[in-house]
């Protein structure tokens, strides 16, 4: 419904066609954890920690699946 875009402080969410080349594989990679994780429906404040990622470059190395 792309509702979230706009509301991303960071700029993180974006419509399909408008990802990066560099970015590409993230939309597999969405699309897989998308299947486990909880639909968010409400706005939420950001986690602790999110001023401290957000111009952090390798995140998916940090990913744990």
């Amino acid at each position: 419904c792309a509702v979230c875009i706009p509301e991303c402080p960071v700029e993180a969410i974006q419509a399909e066609d408008d990802v990066p080349a560099e970015q590409q594989q993230f939309i597999a990679l969405n699309a897989e954890l998308a299947k486990s994780w909880p639909s968010i429906t409400r706005t939420k404040s950001s986690l602790p920690d999110a001023e401290q990622w957000k111009d952090t470059a390798g995140k998916l190395q940090y990913l744990e699946r």
